[in-house]
């Protein structure tokens, strides 16, 4: 299909003009390649190097990333910089990164498709950033080492827990990737067990002194579940094969 028409869709669907975001995420179309089609498309999380290899090496014409080119800031088109420039150019690869965005969508995003992978369902949206929910909680009851082990199998990681709640956990939030820092505002929110995917050391002992739990499941692997739900749908809708290109951080 045209890489304008499915821009034009994913920016409606995932409401990119909408949806205000860490300036350097850029959401949308970072880079177009020379014919504007797409025929395969790879998800990844993040638009580095050697994902980029990975992409051209599968012969994608389109690369559907978490986190863009441009996460870093502005820096000179030298080194790496030029060199992911140059393979996107040569081997007509486009880029498209969608970060909050995607984080905040009920269906393909990365809260929602995380806690349905740990077989819960979301009652609400929590953790407004300039004007939109980013997380998702639910209210059930749940042994909290069953959920650890729940979040173990779905991220296929290592999760590291502080476990300053209840051992029961009955009010559960949700905010993937590194969001360790909002423990306060978690509690603030009602929440006594907060799961996410890193956060600052002091994070820890903040949870400890407020009571509540607080899981760390891994920035990068929480944040794998959106991009593969957003390519998947895109096979369904327009039939754009696609893969999944790992790259982990283990961060």
């Amino acid at each position: 299909m045209l890489l304008s028409d499915l821009t034009t869709y994913l920016d409606t669907e995932l409401r990119i003009a909408e949806i205000t975001d860490y300036g350097p995420a850029l959401n949308g179309l970072q880079m177009q390649n020379a014919k504007g089609e797409v025929t395969r498309v790879v998800a990844a999380v993040d638009a580095c190097l050697p994902v980029i290899r990975k992409a051209v090496e599968a012969r994608a014409d389109l690369l559907l990333v978490h986190h863009g080119l441009f996460w870093s800031g502005l820096q000179p088109c030298t080194g790496s910089v030029f060199e992911k420039s140059r393979l996107c150019i040569e081997n007509n690869l486009a880029i498209y990164s969608a970060h909050l965005p995607l984080d905040a969508h009920p269906r393909w995003g990365n809260n929602a498709v995380l806690m349905n992978a740990i077989g819960l369902a979301p009652t609400a949206s929590f953790h407004p950033y300039k004007g939109t929910d980013i997380g998702l909680r639910t209210e059930t009851e749940l042994p909290r080492e069953e959920l650890v082990e729940r979040l173990r199998q779905a991220t296929g990681t290592t999760v590291h827990v502080c476990p300053g709640g209840p051992s029961i956990a009955r009010r559960i939030g949700i905010v993937t990737g590194g969001a360790g820092a909002e423990v306060a505002a978690a509690k603030a929110a009602g929440i006594d067990t907060f799961i996410t995917g890193e956060g600052p050391h002091w994070s820890y002992t903040l949870a400890e002194e407020l009571g509540i739990n607080l899981i760390y499941a891994g920035h990068y692997a929480t944040e794998t579940f959106g991009v593969k739900a957003l390519a998947s749908h895109l096979m369904e809708r327009f039939g754009l094969p696609w893969e999944f290109v790992d790259h982990p951080t283990g961060l």
